[in-house]
């Protein structure tokens, strides 16, 4: 999925969806253009507005991201939020984004698409491949001198990884070591508003 114009989409959908519009400075700039543009959105404006955040947030195509709320609509054991949530912060991209091995899920899904990483010793390069609890994710041996890979251990010092997951920098090594659990007011999207808008 490429991207362009990310100010332009930033100051629709929010700062939050790129790593690089979230500054102070945007955010008070696109907050105003925002306020704008909502006034007099309709309902499907608002819940197609929240659905797009959630799709760039991510750096995930139209056609996968309705394939991920249609199956968790579908799903009967699981609460449909939690199982879209699931979906999208347990692929291997997002990932690699969360461990700190990329500064962002651009640059991490570009990592993964180059053959950087290996998931249980495999190297896996495709982006929206999804890891289960006990995977291991790591930078293939033979990237690891790879200046791509340089400061990783540097930024891990004030890099706070979520607890599902484990990092050794020492390593270039992570693991999946529980279920991510969603906590609604930590996005920066309406997880049940998107549902509601795939089920129309």
């Amino acid at each position: 999925m490429q991207i362009k114009a990310k100010y332009k989409i930033a100051r629709r959908l929010g700062p939050a969806v790129f790593e690089k519009t979230q500054t102070q400075k945007f955010a008070a700039r696109a907050s105003r253009k925002k306020e704008k543009y909502n006034r007099g959105a309709t309902d499907f404006g608002k819940a197609l507005i929240e659905k797009q955040k959630a799709r760039y947030t991510y750096i995930i195509g139209e056609k996968q991201f309705k394939k991920y709320a249609e199956n968790a609509n579908a799903e009967k054991v699981k609460k449909p939020e939690d199982s879209l949530y699931q979906a999208v912060e347990m692929r291997l991209d997002n990932v690699v984004a969360r461990l700190g091995i990329a500064t962002t899920r651009l640059a991490a899904r570009q990592i993964v698409n180059h053959g950087h990483i290996s998931v249980n010793g495999r190297r896996v390069s495709i982006p929206s491949a999804h890891v289960v609890v006990g995977d291991v994710v790591s930078v293939v041996s033979r990237s690891r001198g790879s200046k791509l890979f340089a400061d990783v251990a540097e930024r891990a010092k004030e890099f706070k990884v979520p607890e599902w997951l484990f990092f050794d920098p020492s390593k270039l090594e992570g693991k999946v070591i529980s279920i991510p659990k969603l906590v609604p007011t930590e996005l920066s999207f309406d997880i049940a508003g998107i549902l509601d808008f795939y089920k129309r």
